[in-house]
């Protein structure tokens, strides 16, 4: 068996993955992305992509964003609570930011980069199932299966970029898990009233419902039970939409026609540190979180951006990658941004996902009070769009 040699070997080959590797390909390093899917086909995953402005200026500085197909910008966000009267409205104005975010498809966005990795040539292995990892303090060593072949490759560091699932089986690192109890349904949906770049989020005692503008009608994200979501998948579409309908409210018009649906399960998984020997978390490996205000793919892209940039920083680069002072300044960096968007996140779900009469008018006077207080209305958008630095 022949084993090759890299400064990094990146294991999930995602858009988080992918950033992580453009946002090295200049700096002399070798990479090497390992990724268990075979590449996607464009209707294997219709799942919107909410990203945040700061989102836009990271895949800016990667050349990434002008190749992008027709991102959806979102001018306003519209935030109420079914059965109460407290509402906010945050727009571009409040957060002092030409959109405040943009929706693009996952597929597209993972199609972009990838052209951009095949036209610089960079290793990337689809198919690739990992079947063990292993650090010693010098090096990282992978074995996978490709084909019909073992191989195995040897990194000063081990960037873990997947789902999550390897994580559990690194002995230092704590990896909490709590499931929601809720499914997310996505679609595109398309309304009698017509998409004008203000996104809803729409909180219900099952959980939110977000409709976000995307082309010329919306994707709907819609938080239900699990006991309930194969049938809401497979519903006749008159009957979907019609409930949905009912669900939302009436701010739209009536509800026309839905694309193709599909669900998943929500939970919220943390590892703790997000480090170990010769390893580094970013993305879903590091945090996965309940879609409610798009945080999980902006916060996972930033982990990338942060480990990229401190690898590039480290006075002796080829020396340093990998060590145990270069993973304490990413986990450092990371520490306090992750942390935020977890409880941020979580706490929106608790909070709102009930029916709870004293909490809910709660909750409400809440969005009253932020859509009365600019500056608090500013603290909040910022740190949505650009995390805890704001």
């Amino acid at each position: 068996m022949t084993t090759k040699c890299y400064d990094v070997v990146i294991i999930g080959g995602g858009p988080v993955g992918m950033a992580l590797v453009i946002a090295l390909q200049k700096s002399g390093l070798s990479a090497l992305l390992l990724e268990a899917r075979e590449l996607p086909e464009e209707d294997e995953d219709p799942r919107p992509l909410a990203l945040s402005h700061g989102s836009r200026l990271i895949l800016e500085h990667l050349n990434v964003w002008n190749k992008l197909s027709d991102p959806t910008p979102i001018s306003a966000i519209h935030i109420s609570n079914k059965g109460s009267l407290g509402r906010t409205l945050i727009t571009t104005e409040d957060a002092g930011v030409p959109n405040l975010g943009y929706v693009v498809n996952y597929h597209n966005l993972f199609n972009t980069m990838h052209t951009m990795m095949q036209e610089a040539k960079a290793d990337y292995i689809a198919g690739a199932k990992v079947t063990n990892f292993e650090t010693c303090a010098d090096h990282g060593q992978v074995d996978f299966e490709y084909g019909n072949e073992n191989k195995k490759v040897i990194a000063k560091l081990l960037v873990l970029a997947d789902g999550g699932r390897l994580t559990a089986q690194i002995k230092d690192i704590d990896y909490a898990a709590y499931e929601y109890e809720q499914w997310a349904i996505v679609a595109n949906i398309t309304t009698e009233i017509p998409q004008s770049g203000i996104a809803y989020e729409r909180f219900t005692s099952d959980g939110p419902v977000a409709m976000l503008p995307s082309a010329d009608h919306f994707a709907l994200v819609w938080t239900v039970p699990p006991d309930i979501a194969q049938t809401v998948i497979t519903m006749n579409e008159s009957v979907f939409l019609s409930k949905l309908h009912d669900h939302f409210g009436d701010r739209l018009g009536k509800f026309i026609k839905a694309g193709k649906r599909t669900g998943f399960p929500l939970s919220l998984k943390y590892a703790t540190p997000n480090t170990s020997q010769r390893i580094a978390l970013v993305g879903n490996a590091a945090q996965t979180l309940h879609p409610v205000a798009g945080q999980g793919f902006n916060l996972g892209l930033r982990d990338a951006w942060e480990l990229a940039n401190v690898i590039l920083a480290s006075p002796e680069i080829t020396t340093e990658i990998g060590t145990p002072a270069m993973l304490s300044r990413f986990r450092k960096k990371r520490k306090f941004d992750s942390n935020a968007g977890r409880i941020f996140t979580d706490s929106l779900v608790k909070l709102f996902s009930h029916d709870n009469i004293l909490l809910k008018n709660a909750s409400s006077m809440g969005l009253c009070a932020l859509d009365n207080i600019p500056p608090l209305k500013r603290f909040v958008a910022r740190r949505m769009i650009f995390g805890v630095r704001g």
